[in-house]
């Protein structure tokens, strides 16, 4: 038998694909990295109440920095809706500013990766002049004439998405940009409709669906495989990790939106400091007195400023509770896929990074409670989130099956 046909001779590892550029993996950890930034950076725009510091887009107060003094922005129609904070107004334009940044980068990943496809640039940049020309029409004061034309830019975006396939990273690049100018008008969006929970929390997790995106893209384009046989269980396992996790995000985002972070404290129902925090109970039970029904009504109409909240402590319990159990749930699934990773070979240290980054995200979530929401372990806890997907996101991109190669020939029988 020739070696080359052996069944224990290794097999040759497949070919890799060429990238449709050869700097595109760098240009890719690089808004990988940048997205990590927005979204930390976001998460402390939102929980320091800056929000609404710049109350018109994707101008402050008519200026595309921020302006420094009340004096400069005397007369300016956004003082009728809120004066000027110099204190806020900066953290949410140097916001837009970095999320703009963040934009360029992954427009130039989508042109990188459609430069194969017929009219494939032509179509990215015809999609971007749409988006673009929309931002203008809109500071004019037509709203209607403005979404339109962005829907039209992302129609061309969706449809090159679908049509494309994903050999050359065509399609992940355009699906990715087309989320991006979502995020920008549900910046916009956040601003207009006055803190809005169901934009506030549906900006979130545009957010890290852009770094989720990103990260598969960077993964997939560094071509790092991790070949496992019997990979198939673990992926299954590792998506229902990350549905379970989304869920989880989702929840979070619905509390910071609705301001229920400490609903379960025992001096009201405000957002004042109140004069116990309580954990586990919650406002000293094991199961309070809690309004599902009106805690996750989506949408309230237009016109409201949502700035505090809302909500009655009931509606806030139930949305408080409801972020504690499936924290249990994704503390526990998180967990047992961090045992399965520690077992398998080479996947060691992905388990015990998963392992400690999900005590920690339980310990920040504790302390958020426990301390009364400090800003700080309230950025990190949503840092934790990101790193979390990171993790899944990044060991979906890499773990596949092992490549056996054609089977081998069966040997001839032997003669009489």
């Amino acid at each position: 038998m020739n070696a080359a046909t052996a069944p224990d001779a290794p097999q040759p590892a497949p070919p890799r694909r060429a990238p449709p550029y050869r700097h595109f993996h760098r240009i890719a950890w690089l808004a990988v990295a940048l997205t990590l930034v927005v979204v930390v950076f976001g998460a402390f725009v939102r929980l320091s109440d800056a929000g609404l510091s710049c109350p018109d887009w994707p101008t402050c107060y008519g200026r595309a920095t921020w302006p420094q003094a009340p004096e400069e922005v005397a007369g300016h129609a956004a003082t009728d809706i809120r004066p000027l904070e110099t204190h806020k107004a900066w953290r949410e334009q140097v916001h837009r500013h970095i999320a703009a940044a963040l934009g360029v980068l992954v427009l130039t990943l989508a042109l990188l990766a459609a430069r194969r496809r017929r009219h494939g640039v032509a179509q990215i940049l015809g999609a971007s002049a749409l988006v673009a020309a929309a931002i203008p029409v809109y500071m004019a004061g037509h709203q209607r004439e403005a979404l339109a034309i962005a829907a039209l830019g992302e129609a061309l975006l969706v449809f090159a998405a679908l049509r494309w396939s994903n050999v050359d990273l065509a399609r992940a690049a355009a699906l990715t940009l087309a989320v991006i100018v979502f995020q920008a008008l549900l910046g916009k969006w956040t601003v207009t409709l006055l803190l809005k929970p169901v934009i506030v929390m549906g900006h979130l997790m545009g957010g890290l669906l852009t770094f989720s995106l990103l990260t598969w893209m960077a993964w997939r384009a560094t071509d790092l495989p991790i070949r496992l046989a019997g990979a198939r269980g673990l992926r299954l396992f590792l998506w229902a990790a990350l549905a379970v996790l989304a869920v989880q995000i989702a929840l979070g985002g619905w509390v910071s939106a609705n301001y229920a972070a400490l609903a379960c404290g025992g001096g009201g129902w405000t957002t004042a400091t109140p004069h116990y925090i309580d954990f586990p109970k919650c406002v000293g039970q094991w199961w309070p007195q809690a309004d599902f029904r009106e805690g996750f009504v989506l949408w309230r109409g237009v016109g409201v400023d949502y700035e505090g909240g809302l909500l009655d402590g009931p509606a806030r319990i139930a949305i408080q509770m409801a972020h504690r159990l499936v924290a249990v749930v994704a503390f526990g699934v998180l967990i047992a896929l961090a045992v399965r990773l520690l077992r398998t070979p080479g996947l060691r240290s992905w388990g015990a990074t998963l392992a400690l980054l999900a005590v920690a995200q339980v310990a920040l979530g504790i302390l958020n409670v426990k301390l009364a929401l400090p800003l700080q372990v309230a950025v990190l806890h949503n840092a934790g989130a990101a790193l979390l997907l990171f993790v899944l996101v990044s060991l979906v991109a890499r773990v596949r099956e092992v490549d056996l190669g054609p089977p081998a020939a069966a040997a001839p029988a032997a003669g009489p």
